[in-house]
């Protein structure tokens, strides 16, 4: 019976005066928020989430990790991830919840030792569920960064059709094994598309190759033979070289060439296509 009283208990300090509590929370939420979000969103998402919240302290007991809080949570982690994709901060995001609390403060001015003792208690579990819009916010931006990464990483490895039976991968910035993984993914396919037999890998971008670069390189070349490709290397600038050397680095049997243009060259006329240079004039 006791644990029944404490469910109406606390059910009966949200349904008392509810409209000041709830029109003050939503007043308190859109200054927060500083006219980035329309009142009347606001207003709807924070509506529906008291009234989750009032029938689940009927139901249940105070555990904001229960059973009886699931629709309560749902429309928190709703509430958490719109923030998270329209730029808001964490702060921004858990006062949605902690705001509550301030408007409860005024009816406990002149209130008994009862009325604190169950805002106390409300309180814990307010707390608790501000830190679950965090941890959902979190998980969403991780989510947002991840995928974002994964985009920058594709835009950053383009595989370009130079010619019939030729493509090449203009390489910038550093290379890793998740990067280097995307580029063998990249260039094997794309060997596929376009049943191309030569392939440039152009490594002018590249700020430094070291052993481990250089490993990462002579992987994708070996998948592409594998597939019945050859491939050349462009872009060794003297610096690079000298690395190389430094390093003691084989590239055995593998051709490099010290400019895009000079490999497209190469992969043209192993494919059987002379280039001939014309010479025009002016009379």
């Amino acid at each position: 019976m006791a644990k029944q009283d404490s469910k109406s208990d606390l059910a009966g300090l949200l349904s008392a005066d509810r409209e000041r509590v709830v029109d003050q929370w939503i007043d308190s939420v859109v200054g927060s928020l500083k006219g980035r979000i329309s009142k009347a969103e606001v207003d709807r998402e924070l509506r529906e989430l008291y009234a989750a919240l009032v029938e689940a302290l009927v139901a249940g007991g105070e555990d904001a990790r229960g059973d009886h809080l699931s629709e309560t949570r749902a429309l928190l982690t709703e509430l958490s991830r719109n923030r998270a994709r329209q730029g808001f901060t964490p702060s921004e995001t858990a006062i949605s919840v902690l705001a509550l609390k301030r408007a409860f403060e005024p009816a406990l001015r002149d209130g008994s030792a009862e009325d604190t003792d169950r805002y106390l208690r409300l309180s814990r579990i307010l707390d608790d569920l501000a830190l679950f819009t965090i941890e959902t916010y979190t998980r969403t931006r991780e989510e947002i960064i991840s995928s974002q990464a994964a985009q920058l990483m594709e835009l950053s490895t383009p595989v370009v059709k130079l010619w019939d039976g030729v493509i090449a991968v203009p390489l910038v910035g550093t290379l890793d094994s998740a990067r280097t993984q995307v580029v063998m993914e990249k260039l094997l396919q794309a060997l596929v598309d376009t049943g191309s037999e030569q392939a440039i890998i152009d490594i002018t971008g590249v700020p430094a190759v070291d052993t481990q670069v250089a490993q990462h390189l002579l992987k994708t070349i070996v998948a592409a033979r594998l597939m019945g490709a050859e491939c050349t290397v462009s872009g060794i600038r003297p610096q690079i070289a000298q690395t190389i050397v430094a390093l003691g680095i084989e590239f055995g049997d593998i051709v490099t060439k010290a400019t895009l243009a000079d490999a497209l060259q190469l992969a043209l006329k192993k494919s059987g296509i002379d280039l001939v240079a014309h010479q025009g004039g002016t009379r």
